[in-house]
């Protein structure tokens, strides 16, 4: 399979680690001018640009975390001028006031180079035809993969997220090659096939490339046996840029990271000094190349290990295993991410409800499924029926408002939550390892 890249892809790395320098110095020169909040963390530390002399400097460096872009939200990270902001993004937050990221002309074309370059190490070619799965919208993944894929010069099909039947159509009648999507949402599209009486390997399908939500070597083998596809895992995070992080290659060992682009570390959660290489540890992400949304240190709670020896692909870019863990308390459902302080506070927006409530994460034929048992006042269970339908239509409302998923809502009473003297068990997820 030809490499999309091979200039970069395939750099010694004396010469990879000249242009990591290069580019981190010019990075942390352009925060220091350009962005208050790292200018005032930089001057705290003792530090400026010209202190950054190797990449091991990087460590004079301040972590950067979620708390910090959401107190500057929502554009108080932003290095450039809004006139120079061609599009915007967002994910999410606990508060309830998501994470906005920016991309200038220049960062849409290294996102679009970078996401060609997964889709291509997957087995992507012009000859494809592919069906996006992901969600459009705010959420980076549809949009990121879409324009690596066509910039390679496949025919893309934004289908979007749902409708699974629809879709199950549009492979046949469109003759779709490729998927980008969900690996949870590859395996229900299975399932339904399967009902349906489709013979998926019977289609052109070979090849599916997934993201947004851990998955296991099980689920992975499972998807490649009922849909009859090479599968493929990427990586990414909006804060950062979105999909185009890391992905990996048809030997399917480990996710080629796109180090050119993005100095990578990977530390002690606990102690935040290094690991060495192939110990598991967070992942610290500080971009290189971003222009309008720069990061330095990102704290991505991601737990993984790196490989830095050559892949047989050609590739010499560090590969980092696959994420199965995270460092804090989100949930991935459906490739959405989800904090439970998220899910408390649009609860207790709505009269009614008391502060004891219980998060049941669950799977039912590959699909993901949030319930929320939630008590609900003495005044509330003594209303008729009709209201409590009603009550339990507004609740679900304003979870999917918050969170952006559906969610099946119980309503208890009083006290039927489990109490405790400590922590509070809040989430109980019942999802076992595919």
């Amino acid at each position: 399979m030809p490499i999309w890249n091979a200039e970069y892809e395939s750099m010694a790395r004396p010469a990879l680690e000249e242009l990591q320098l290069r580019r981190l110095k010019s990075t942390v020169a352009w925060v220091y001018e350009r962005v208050p909040y790292y200018r005032e963390a930089l001057d705290a530390r003792g530090v400026k640009p010209r202190d950054i002399k190797s990449l091991a400097d990087v460590r004079l460096l301040p972590f950067t975390d979620k708390t910090a872009l959401r107190d500057t939200y929502p554009f108080g990270m932003f290095a450039v001028d809004m006139e120079h902001v061609v599009r915007v993004h967002s994910s999410s937050g606990t508060t309830g006031k998501p994470i906005v990221v920016g991309y200038t002309k220049g960062d849409l074309n290294t996102w679009t180079e970078l996401t060609a370059r997964i889709a291509s190490a997957a087995g992507v070619t012009c000859h494809d035809r592919v069906q996006m799965l992901f969600l459009y919208g705010m959420f980076t993944g549809g949009w990121g993969m879409h324009y690596g894929v066509e910039r390679i010069g496949a025919t893309v099909f934004p289908a979007g997220a749902g409708n699974t039947e629809r879709q199950l159509l549009m492979m046949q009648d469109f003759g779709t090659t490729a998927i980008v999507g969900t690996p949870s949402y590859a395996l229900y599209i299975a399932e339904v096939a399967e009902q349906a009486g489709i013979d998926m390997k019977a289609l052109p399908l070979r090849l599916g490339l997934f993201g947004g939500e851990p998955s296991g070597e099980g689920m992975r083998d499972e998807i490649q046996k009922r849909l009859g596809i090479l599968a493929t895992d990427n990586y990414g995070l909006s804060e950062v840029m979105g999909p185009g992080v890391s992905g990996e290659c048809e030997h399917q060992c480990g996710l080629h990271m796109a180090e050119d682009h993005f100095l990578f570390e990977v530390v002690d959660p606990r102690t935040d000094e290094p690991v060495a290489e192939g110990e598991e540890g967070e992942l610290i992400i500080t971009t290189l190349t971003k222009e309008a949304f720069p990061v330095l240190r990102y704290r991505t709670h991601d737990l993984t290990a790196v490989d830095t020896s050559a892949c047989e692909c050609g590739r010499t870019l560090a590969r980092m295993r696959k994420v199965r863990s995270r460092t804090d308390d989100m949930l991935i459902i459906r490739g959405v991410n989800v904090f439970p302080s998220q899910i408390e506070d649009a609860l207790l927006e709505v009269e009614g409800v008391e502060p004891h409530y219980l998060i049941v994460v669950d799977r039912e034929k590959a699909m993901d499924t949030l319930e929320l048992r939630i008590e609900v006042s003495e005044a509330m269970f003594s209303d008729v029926m009709r209201d409590m339908v009603a009550f339990n239509k507004r609740v679900a409302e304003r979870i999917a408002t918050v969170v952006g998923l559906q969610a099946k809502v119980t309503l208890v009473e009083p006290g039927t939550i489990e109490r405790s003297v400590g922590k509070a068990r809040h989430v109980v997820d019942l999802r076992k390892p595919l």
